[in-house]
């Protein structure tokens, strides 16, 4: 079988708790980070093709502390937030007609956390499922690890060389994260693979 071409998304979430279901996903931002074919890494430039959407929550609980951190205001998203099945439907769509006949892979830092949510609400409201199927995803942490050859506590964001950090600013609004992760990991792909990438 012919390997596909990987086009790396950069997803963030911002929720009002830990785990999908009995807490809700409020809002979310996509955009494109590149491609790899097996031999050239394209970095692109990530605010050009974007996806964002605010839900309406699907629980009454939530913790006070998540929304302190991303400053969104439940009541409203209760009365102007996108119905869940209609920004999943939207969101998969835009992942689907991106990857064309490539492989959609998330990143994400940490992939966990991000991925647990949009998998389960993919699941649950998309009528396609999910656009990353059920483990097309990649840990930029992860990656920075085991390039550096460091441990975990070792490989967070402040840690790395800041070549490898990127310059926008971290907000905790889901698609400006999203932006500024889509730099991390192409910074840190690039350095993860750099003795295997053909000149462009």
């Amino acid at each position: 079988m012919e390997a596909r071409t990987d086009v790396y998304i950069s997803a963030d979430v911002e929720t009002d708790g830990p785990i999908p279901g009995r807490y809700s996903l409020l809002s979310f931002g996509l955009c494109v980070a590149g491609s790899f074919d097996g031999h050239r890494f394209h970095a692109v430039d990530p605010e050009q093709s974007t996806f964002y959407r605010e839900l309406r929550p699907i629980s009454e609980r939530f913790e006070p502390e998540a929304l302190q951190v991303n400053g969104l205001d439940r009541e409203r998203l209760r009365r102007q937030g996108v119905r869940p099945e209609e920004a999943m439907e939207e969101a998969s769509g835009w992942v689907r007609a991106i990857a064309g006949d490539r492989r959609a892979v998330l990143v994400a830092y940490p992939v966990a956390f991000d991925w647990s949510f949009l998998y389960w609400y993919f699941v649950r409201f998309a009528s396609s499922g999910s656009p990353f199927g059920y483990s097309s995803c990649l840990d930029i942490r992860t990656m920075y690890q085991a390039r550096a050859h460091t441990v975990f506590d070792l490989a967070s964001k402040r840690h790395m060389p800041e070549a490898l950090r990127p310059d926008r600013p971290h907000t905790h609004n889901a698609l400006d994260d999203a932006v500024e992760q889509a730099q991390l990991f192409a910074n840190v792909f690039a350095w993860t693979v750099a003795d295997r990438l053909m000149p462009s």
